[in-house]
């Protein structure tokens, strides 16, 4: 790694994120329309995004180890790679949640997706990890914060999901595999979620130096 200040290292490694993370959501976004849409014919271009996002998320983390190893840097800039490879991991968490969704689209019916509500959960969990990037961005806590606040409704939509699955499995009739598909994907994006508030609290330890993931949950935070 060539001799140059540590801030132009420090700005290097964060665009290249930025660069990576905004990729990541757009091939989540990219992911997301395809079940709303029933779009098979997206997914092998989307799940062949998702491979080259993981192989750059890996090299990314390398930078920044390696980084880390020849500069020792310390306070804010220890803070500032520490997170990108805390949020870095989020994100490729993420990916495989996109891609186990997509999976699972064929099973879920036009009926399901709006009985439950699937297409406001996707627009909040990916509007979540888009805020949680952008906070990255302009390090700004009150954003984080909405990220972090925002997990509560998607855990509603979520327990509101299972209400309406589980009365569905009651039917004498009712095609169980296909409801407890839907209840897995309806899962998939309150993980997501998680994952976006997870990013959040990565923002709030770089710019306060306090580690978020210690607290119980994100309401402490407000």
């Amino acid at each position: 790694m060539p001799d140059r200040p540590v801030h132009v290292h420090i700005q290097e490694l964060s665009h290249v994120f930025v660069v990576l993370s905004t990729r990541v959501v757009g091939n989540l976004i990219d992911a997301l329309a395809a079940v709303k849409y029933q779009d098979e014919e997206s997914v092998p271009r989307i799940k062949l995004v998702e491979k080259e996002l993981e192989m750059e998320e890996i090299d990314l983390e390398k930078q920044c180890i390696q980084f880390i190893a020849l500069q020792h840097p310390v306070a804010k800039d220890l803070r500032t790679i520490v997170a990108i490879m805390m949020i870095s991991d989020e994100l490729e968490r993420i990916g495989e949640i996109s891609m186990h969704i997509i999976d699972s689209m064929t099973e879920i019916s036009p009926f399901l997706l709006e009985l439950l509500e699937f297409d406001s959960m996707f627009m909040l969990a990916g509007e979540m990890v888009t805020k949680s990037i952008d906070a990255f961005v302009l390090q700004d806590r009150d954003l984080a914060d909405q990220v972090c606040a925002h997990n509560d409704d998607v855990d509603a939509m979520h327990r509101e999901a299972y209400k309406k699955v589980t009365a569905l499995m009651k039917s004498a009739d009712a095609d169980v595999i296909r409801l407890t598909n839907a209840l897995s994907v309806s899962r998939d994006i309150e993980h997501m979620a998680d994952h976006a508030s997870k990013i959040a609290q990565d923002v709030i330890y770089l710019v306060t130096g306090e580690l978020a993931r210690h607290k119980d949950s994100c309401d402490n935070l407000l």
